[in-house]
């Protein structure tokens, strides 16, 4: 299993990172399996697995349970843990959920801003966490682009030196312009993982769904689907409604 030191020793190597997302034992197991360095347990389990418009719609013991479900199914790989909405709200109660994270099985948790007095309390008490820039899901009213202005791109620069001197191992870049992805990448130790920043970061995340092709939606333009789960589910439905319909 890579720790999180290893996996900021791959940034210096030049080797990329391949990161998705995982909800449950068997997908995790596959994932496993095929080699993936980090599964996420992402709070947009909200959106793939229980039908929500927003995954600022479930809390702590829907984090816990998925967790520790994909942690069972991928026993030898990096499992990080999203900390969903307000469960990071204080230094103080992120750090109570952050250790139930970890209680399940994740090896790091990933939170959303450059939130320093929580991380800096995470890193305090030992707990390594990837941060997330660029788009925020949990808090964003809209899901454009971010880092298209100078000033925006300017912060987003500088949230990321933030989280550099805080001791994050890596952080998600998500949805800026590639060169704004490439520049923070150069010009920073932690790992950056990109969806939707181009290229040039050091590693890649996206949604199993989207990836595996297991709904019937469009998925975004930064997104790429490597099989088509769906359709072949549908075909398999088919073939034993008509075995059992025969």
């Amino acid at each position: 299993m890579l720790t999180a030191q290893e996996i900021r020793l791959m940034k210096s190597t030049g080797q990329k990172i391949a990161v998705t997302t995982a909800y449950d034992v068997a997908f995790a197991s596959m994932a496993e399996i095929a080699g993936i360095d980090q599964i996420l347990v992402g709070d947009s389990l909200a959106n793939t697995m229980l039908g929500y418009k927003s995954t600022s719609e479930i809390g702590m013991n829907e984090m816990e349970i998925f967790t520790a479900a994909v942690c069972r199914g991928a026993p030898n790989t990096h499992v990080i843990a999203d900390m969903p909405y307000k469960s990071d709200e204080t230094p103080e109660l992120a750090l109570e959920n952050a250790r139930r994270l970890l209680r399940c099985g994740a090896r790091s948790v990933k939170l959303e801003g450059a939130k320093v007095e929580v991380i800096r309390t995470l890193r305090e008490n030992g707990i390594e966490v990837m941060g997330h820039l660029g788009l925020l899901p949990q808090t964003a009213k809209n899901f454009k682009q971010r880092g298209t202005t100078e000033k925006e791109a300017e912060q987003i620069f500088q949230e990321a030196k933030i989280l550099e001197a805080l001791g994050v191992y890596a952080f998600v870049l998500e949805h800026i312009p590639e060169e704004l992805g490439k520049k923070i990448t150069n010009a920073v130790s932690p790992v950056t993982i990109g969806i939707g920043a181009g290229s040039g970061t050091d590693g890649q995340v996206l949604v199993m769904h989207d990836l595996l092709g297991l709904h019937n939606k469009k998925i975004p333009p930064f997104a790429k689907k490597f099989a088509n789960l769906f359709e072949e589910g549908v075909a398999g439905f088919r073939s034993y409604l008509k075995m059992v319909k025969d």
